[in-house]
């Protein structure tokens, strides 16, 4: 079995991805600090809640600060998760966790916002999260923002609904997803499944 933790940032309901990970294998604890010791061999920060909130949840209610606890664990980011990595976002004043280099912006007024439903993925190259996966499969996406690397080379899908938004990031030890492979059925199951081989290694 993987051990692996939820950040919960106190935003939402957090159960289907819980019950997501307990289905391909993985034993899960949801924890709201980061001051214990890191005995996890993954740490994933979901897709619910405000970029300020659940920055200042990851900054203000821990003495270790995020990097130094996941050190060189795999971490998944879904949605909001994802866009924590960036250096900042449209959404609020906080600073991001800088993982990645880039923004967060809010989508065009021409779509329309939340953008909600299924959308394919075009992959863009390989990515250790997307071993398996079609291009072309469909996932699902609830979101107003999207993320704006400054290099493209982290991006290993996209998907486009009249512009091309960066559907999944790989970064050294971090994997993010705009989409969320919990609601994302079969394609989401495989990623993962994939997300838990990495917290094997």
């Amino acid at each position: 079995m993987v051990s692996v933790a939820i950040f919960d940032y106190g935003a939402g309901n957090i159960f289907s991805l819980k019950n997501s990970l307990e289905k391909v294998g993985a034993t899960v604890d949801v924890i709201t600090t980061f001051d214990n010791e890191n005995k996890y061999s993954g740490v994933l920060l979901p897709g619910v809640g405000n970029f300020d909130p659940a920055m200042n949840s990851i900054r203000n209610f821990s003495k270790i600060q995020f990097k130094e606890y996941v050190g060189d664990t795999p971490v998944l980011g879904i949605c909001l998760g994802m866009e924590m990595f960036f250096e900042k976002s449209e959404e609020g004043k906080e600073k991001g966790l800088n993982v990645m280099d880039g923004e967060v912006i809010i989508l065009p007024s021409s779509m329309k916002v939340p953008h909600m439903g299924w959308n394919n993925l075009e992959i863009k190259k390989p990515g250790k999260i997307l071993e398996g996966v079609e291009n072309g499969s469909w996932a699902y996406f609830v979101h107003s923002y999207r993320v704006k690397p400054e290099s493209n080379d982290v991006i290993t899908a996209e998907s486009d609904y009249g512009i091309k938004v960066p559907a999944v990031v790989e970064q050294d030890n971090f994997y993010g997803t705009q989409f969320h492979p919990e609601k994302s059925s079969v394609v989401g199951k495989i990623m993962l499944e994939n997300f838990l081989k990495e917290c094997k290694k």
